[in-house]
């Protein structure tokens, strides 16, 4: 099998799909927060003594950086957006869950590991040449 040149289609494609399949799995929790708002992850600020008016960052996080992601426009800071907002949740939510297993063995934690880590992945390799921009 011959070695591809780097920035070949399939990577390109490669790059596509995981920035689509970040954006669109992450724009359902954003559709969740439109519908549902943002009050328990106010308790949730407030307890921890920040302010409550930080919870609507989440829109920020769920929505519109997916849509950066999706489309390709500034996808690297879409990225790093959802890693931020992703350390925000597991601290906020999930901290007391970091070491421990679901029902079928599995990290309890998989999908915001998922979410974080795929986050800082297209922060670090870019969008690929199926974008808007290539930053």
């Amino acid at each position: 099998m011959a070695k591809q040149a780097a920035g070949s289609v399939t990577d390109d494609t490669g790059k596509l799909l995981l920035r689509l399949m970040l954006g669109g799995f992450m724009l359902f929790h954003g559709y969740a927060k439109i519908t549902k708002g943002v009050s328990g992850i106010e308790t949730s600020l407030v307890t921890m003594g920040l302010p409550a008016w930080v919870a609507y960052g989440v829109y920020i996080g769920e929505v519109f950086a997916p849509l950066l992601i999706i489309v390709g426009y500034y996808a690297r800071v879409g990225g790093a957006i959802i890693a931020i907002n992703m350390i925000f949740a597991i601290t906020l939510s999930h901290s007391k869950q970091l070491l421990d297993l679901g029902k079928s063995g599995g990290w309890a934690l998989e999908l915001q590991g998922f979410f974080l880590l795929t986050g800082l992945v297209i922060l670090l390799i870019g969008p690929g040449r199926f974008a808007i921009n290539r930053r």
